[in-house]
């Protein structure tokens, strides 16, 4: 066996690229609505330009720190986010739109303490599946005190209307735990005894009904629950293979809601065509490809289980926003990694693969 010198460069250069992307798709997809309602075009390429440098900053800054640190902040970073998803409740400090009290309101930008806490999860979980590895199989001193854990986030998580970050962190959490050895009928068993609830919470929720319903079919409710996802669909479909080309995408123009965040690959699929989201979707298979080989070759548990929860986090919120881009799943509030205008979630997103490299910096691959 030997060490591998230097960081991941497919990583760092897959995250740079997506990120770099990104930020000329948030201008082509928000410059007309920008103008319009804050008489800036350049509004939305100017905070994601600034978000990208600063992702980029910590990228850098945490492509240095050695990873094993993370071991001694875990549990106080991991309680600390549980805290501050606690404060977006709080008057005069939490901030809700459109029904979600999901932000806490910083001086010019609005930060989302879910987006801190995916990474605080997976680093806490890398941490304590390293350290009580031994217990993994057993049920009540091994899985059953992470579903305890994960059932508190996950309530809070709900209760601020984030169903998109709870159904990740939910995700993330219980792939770690089997990658590392838990019994799988636990996880079966688990999931068998949440689904009531889960169906309680759709059926009670009349918003998430509506999701549902637009769902299986849009057409019954064209102008209202089922309108995000046709006009994604006449994004596409006017595409085709090779798009309209750069910024002449027409949806973009006051039809297509959330087109520079939550939507922004629908945008991507009418100005550059099928083989442009084809792109795309190659770029972040190979990202996650590459995650996992860090993981596979990382030279402790702790690093392999860290790298894991990483490439699981970026592969699951990218396949899940293509697929609600798509109509493969209902219309979920999720961001695409990288690609989507948001600062919390790029910033972190990009600090995350920082970690990960300095994990790719102690690989072991055999000669």
């Amino acid at each position: 066996m030997k060490r591998v010198e230097g960081f991941d460069f497919i990583v760092l250069m897959m995250a740079v690229i997506l990120t770099c992307f990104g930020v000329v798709m948030v201008y082509s997809a928000s410059s007309v609505m920008a103008a319009k309602k804050y008489h800036d075009g350049f509004y939305f390429l100017k905070r994601q330009s600034l978000f990208a440098l600063l992702g980029f900053a910590g990228m850098a800054f945490l492509m240095q720190v050695d990873y094993h640190v993370w071991k001694r902040w875990a549990v106080p970073l991991f309680f600390s986010c549980f805290f501050l998803l606690l404060l977006v409740f709080m008057p005069g400090i939490g901030g809700a739109a459109k029904g979600a009290s999901r932000w806490i309101r910083l001086p010019g930008f609005n930060f989302q303490p879910s987006e801190l806490a995916k990474v605080a999860l997976i680093i806490y979980m890398a941490y304590s599946l390293d350290k009580r590895q031994d217990k993994l199989r057993q049920f009540m001193s091994g899985f059953f005190p992470y579903l305890l854990i994960l059932g508190v986030f996950i309530a809070v998580l709900l209760k601020q209307h984030d169903m998109g970050a709870a159904l990740t962190m939910g995700t993330v959490a219980i792939v770690m735990l089997f990658a590392a050895g838990t019994r799988l009928q636990y996880i079966l068993g688990m999931g068998l005894v949440a689904l009531p609830g889960a169906c309680y919470l759709v059926f009670t929720e009349a918003y998430r009904m509506r999701r549902i319903t637009a769902f299986m079919d849009p057409w019954q409710d064209p102008t209202d629950a089922g309108f995000q996802i046709i006009q994604s669909w006449l994004a596409l479909g006017t595409g085709g293979i090779f798009g309209q080309g750069l910024g002449e995408g027409k949806q973009k123009l006051f039809y297509l809601p959330e087109a520079h965040t939550d939507f922004i690959l629908s945008v991507c699929g009418e100005e550059l065509g099928f083989l442009g989201v084809i792109v795309i979707a190659s770029m972040f298979l190979l990202l996650v490809q590459r995650c996992i080989r860090v993981a596979i070759a990382a030279e402790d548990n702790f690093g392999r289980f860290l790298a894991f929860g990483i490439a699981v986090l970026i592969g699951l919120e990218a396949f899940i926003n293509m697929a609600v881009v798509t109509g493969m799943l209902p219309t979920k509030g999720l961001a695409l990694p990288f690609l989507s205008y948001g600062g919390s979630s790029l910033i972190i997103s990009l600090c995350a693969v920082g970690i990960l490299l300095n994990v790719s910096t102690k690989m072991r691959v055999t000669t």
